[in-house]
């Protein structure tokens, strides 16, 4: 049982070092919500990704009727459903003035664990009038919002960079550089803060434990390690590439003991996690989708293992992914005698077809123009594009007009 005065020296003290210790906070450029909505408010996404800082934003700008509670606090072990309310008591009896306010709000991170917290959290909303936002992992609940890591943009402004205002001359060759680190390191925060290569690997191998332990093996209770470590290397070396559960079944299966059955399950553990995101064939055939193998994509190209040299095309295939997922679209791929890496619909149902390739030459011409001209005559569109780190031209090709575009204009 926790005691009303633990709970309002956990608010005093959470509302003292957000106020006092916790400095400015990038503003998320994909993060908006709606106003006025009568609904709890979820931000979910990876480990690290940002979501206890977007909540400490949240809790800045509504500092004088805001209220902050970390469930994962070591003083609220052992809280029960049934003590939740203590909750919303003791704020209102720390500021008896918000009682009859409409203009309060709650902010709960990892508040998942508790069993049956869903419906506290509506009757604050609903009955109480409360707006409450929560972070964790809560995808699929109420309204919810997927926060992953910076996106290239969001890096840039960490670098004080302005990405609009820096595509030509001196300042191209400044991106240029930028970009090559976040293809490195990725976009975890914590790790585009970092003032050196040493503490961005140290970050990144800690997250990678933790994300190991926590969400994979705590979250799903997987038990053979073996089968997690080997999994875990092969997509986290594939990204951007077809990915097989059968072919590594067959690959494996006399080399250490699992079931086909438990192999599925892992899979399933890391996309369910969002470490690892997948895209499907396209195709009006729902069982020619199942039996072709997806594309993989990581989360964050800070996970990439990097079993050989590091390729440069895949990690700008990766984040064009992400970009396309942060903008909402459902994303596949095409194949026929070529590839086209992204056939995208937008929500009114259109498509259009997207390359990426590092450099466009005279040996690679053929593949990517090719695979790009199908789709969109597929499509039955006149044009599409094809993005790549820093060529910008336009051509027509077999009907088509090809737009070569460079990533960080793409960005813009």
């Amino acid at each position: 049982m926790v005691s009303k005065e633990v709970i309002k020296d956990i608010i005093k003290s959470n509302e003292d070092f957000i106020n006092n210790t916790v400095g400015d906070i990038l503003p998320r450029h994909e993060v908006t919500f709606p106003a006025k909505l009568k609904k709890v408010k979820i931000v979910y996404g990876p480990r690290r990704s940002g979501k206890t800082f977007l909540l400490y934003g949240l809790f800045k700008r509504n500092k004088e009727n805001a209220l902050y509670i970390d469930f994962e606090d070591e003083r609220l072990n052992g809280i029960e459903l049934n003590e939740l309310d203590k909750i919303r008591e003791s704020f209102f009896e720390l500021k008896p003035q918000l009682l009859h306010s409409e203009d309060v709000v709650f902010l709960f991170d990892e508040i998942q664990n508790i069993r049956g917290w869903e419906k506290f959290a509506r009757r604050l909303v609903e009955r109480e009038g409360i707006d409450l936002y929560v972070a964790g992992s809560l995808r699929g609940r109420e309204w919810s919002l997927a926060l992953y890591p910076f996106s290239f943009k969001e890096f840039l402004s960490v670098k004080q960079t302005e990405l609009e205002n820096s595509l030509y001359g001196k300042d191209k060759i400044l991106v240029n550089k930028h970009l090559t680190e976040y293809l490195k390191y990725g976009g975890f925060p914590e790790v585009t803060l970092a003032e050196n290569d040493f503490t961005r690997q140290k970050l990144l191998r800690e997250y990678m434990s933790a994300m190991f332990f926590k969400d994979l093996v705590e979250q799903f209770n997987l038990k053979n390690i073996i089968l997690l470590e080997t999994l875990k290397e092969n997509l986290f070396s594939s990204f951007g590439t077809k990915f097989s559960v059968s072919s590594f079944y067959k690959k494996f299966k006399d080399k250490f003991p699992f079931s086909k059955t438990s192999l599925f399950h892992y899979y399933k553990a890391f996309l369910t996690s969002m470490l690892v995101f997948e895209t499907r064939l396209f195709s009006p055939s729902a069982y020619k989708q199942r039996r072709n193998p997806p594309k993989v994509y990581l989360v964050d190209l800070g996970l990439a293992m990097r079993v050989k040299s590091y390729d440069w095309g895949r990690a700008l295939e990766n984040v064009v992914f992400l970009e396309l997922k942060r903008r909402g679209y459902e994303i596949y791929y095409y194949t026929a005698e070529n590839e086209c890496d992204f056939l995208i619909k937008e929500s009114s149902g259109d498509l259009s077809a997207i390359q990426v390739a590092w450099e466009v030459t005279d040996e690679n011409r053929q593949r990517e123009y090719g695979g790009l001209v199908e789709a969109c005559k597929l499509l039955k569109k006149p044009a599409g594009t094809i993005i790549t780190l820093d060529q910008d031209l336009k051509e027509k090709i077999g009907g088509i007009t090809i737009t070569c575009v460079p990533f960080a204009k793409w960005c813009s």
